[in-house]
């Protein structure tokens, strides 16, 4: 019980819950959307059913995740990755859906199951990295978060429209995760912490990295820098299109 009093236990927690929360969002959307042609009475059950699946799958492949980034060399590739997922959560995406409804209980059940087993890889990756190794911290963290989006999928997706902020906490969050993973890699935490001691800092019970600070101000830095770029080049587009049919209602009929 010693943890409970442990503020980097708490920290640790909130850590796995924000990211697990941020990360889902298009996960609870999927599952809205693969019963949204079910009967009333059917839609609960499918997704009560296809989410407690996914749940189980999702625990079962972020605890091999969270043995194999034990590895030598798979924690600097894991934070390359989470690096990337981070950057494209700032990232503006398209509003279209593909995911097909199903008006069958079953099928719509698998719909869900595959759906979520596809989108799942940066949220297993981010929650075993912020986890350490600590299965009591993983298992709560995601008992914790995984109902309140799946039954808050829609106050979820409010809020964070509402408030942008939250998502860029998140992401700045997997950034200081990565930091942490690429520097605690087998292959090399070692050397690094030999060669480059200042790179660490201590702060009572608390411990960080710098190159965790830089991870989390490279990650917010370069999603921003993107969204501009791509919100500049739909306008763009949107301008070209205005201009297209002007000039076309200007046009003489023949």
């Amino acid at each position: 019980m010693e943890m409970l009093s442990d503020p980097l236990f708490w920290a640790g927690l909130g850590s796995i819950t924000l990211i697990n929360i941020v990360l889902s969002g298009d996960n609870a959307v999927v599952i809205a959307l693969a019963a949204r042609s079910l009967p009333d009475h059917q839609r609960g059950k499918a997704v009560m059913w296809g989410a407690g699946a996914a749940v189980v799958m999702r625990i079962i492949l972020t605890i091999i995740a969270v043995e194999m980034l034990k590895w030598p060399f798979l924690k600097i590739i894991g934070a390359i990755l989470l690096f990337w997922i981070a950057v494209k959560l700032l990232v503006p995406e398209d509003d279209e859906e593909n995911i097909e409804s199903s008006d069958n209980l079953m099928k719509a059940i698998k719909t869900i199951l595959i759906a979520d087993l596809v989108m799942s890889l940066d949220n297993v990756i981010g929650v075993a990295a912020a986890a350490k190794g600590n299965m009591v911290l993983l298992i709560l963290g995601l008992a914790i978060s995984i109902p309140i989006v799946i039954f808050g999928a829609t106050m979820l997706m409010k809020l964070m429209e509402k408030w942008p902020m939250i998502i860029t906490i998140g992401a700045g969050l997997l950034g200081w995760v990565a930091g942490e993973m690429l520097v605690s890699d087998p292959a090399w935490a070692n050397w690094i912490t030999t060669t480059f001691p200042w790179l660490h800092v201590h702060l009572g019970k608390i411990e960080f990295s710098w190159v965790q600070v830089v991870g989390a101000a490279f990650v917010v830095l370069l999603g921003k820098h993107l969204a501009k770029k791509v919100g500049a080049h739909a306008e763009s587009e949107h301008k070209i299109i205005d201009l297209a049919a002007g000039d076309q209602k200007n046009q003489p009929n023949k």
